[in-house]
């Protein structure tokens, strides 16, 4: 019987995903001229596991890339995801426990709730990659997120869109259902249990029997 759901947040929660993209796809373009695409294999991965991944030892381009980063998300659109807002109120009206699993920081947090200050209120607990010590794919952020809403992960429904996000879902036990706001509905499929491109094409009462 399902008791609660989790969600990713960017590409899940908010549109924001395509918006990181081009961020990193920049720093990369401009550190790592010559390996493409490492802008797409970062995806579910702490800021701090990127830079020790891809800039460890180099504090002054660690610095820059911070500091940037920080200008860009007080720029950044924070819209949510279609259908998510009128979802996620259903699936408290039937009792379902809520909590973001996002393996983004606090301080990005603060940034999120001065654009959409209500959402705190559509979720029990939301936990950020302070709470976890393994980024996804690794099934910890989804174990810790299950064992913060007092139920057990076969319990749990998982929202996510990108690959590492959904091998975490999946190898926590959860039902996991893949948004194609990130990668394509083909690659999506592989990873999850139902498909969706978003929260308009789907119900509690799809997945709550």
């Amino acid at each position: 019987m399902i008791k609660a759901a989790l969600f990713d947040l960017d590409g899940v929660v908010l549109d924001t995903e395509t918006q990181y993209t081009k961020f990193w796809g920049k720093q990369f373009r401009r550190y790592y001229p010559d390996s493409p695409g490492l802008e797409h294999k970062i995806k579910g991965m702490t800021l701090t596991q990127i830079l020790d991944a891809h800039y460890a030892g180099k504090k002054d381009i660690q610095e820059v890339i911070i500091h940037e980063l920080n200008e860009y998300e007080q720029q950044m659109s924070y819209e949510y995801i279609p259908g998510f807002e009128a979802f996620v109120k259903q699936l408290r009206q039937h009792h379902i426990k809520t909590a973001v699993v996002t393996s983004s920081n606090l301080a990005k947090m603060e940034k999120v709730y001065r654009r959409q200050s209500g959402m705190k209120l559509y979720f029990d607990r939301i936990l950020t990659s302070e709470d976890f010590s393994k980024s996804k794919p690794h099934p910890d952020s989804y174990l810790k997120g299950a064992a913060a809403l007092g139920v057990r992960p076969e319990e749990c429904l998982g929202f996510e869109d990108s690959i590492n996000g959904l091998k975490a879902a999946r190898a926590a036990g959860l039902f996991s259902v893949g948004l194609t706001t990130t990668n394509s509905r083909e690659v999506v499929a592989e990873l999850c249990d139902m498909v969706i491109d978003d929260f308009t094409q789907i119900s509690p009462a799809d997945l709550l029997v």
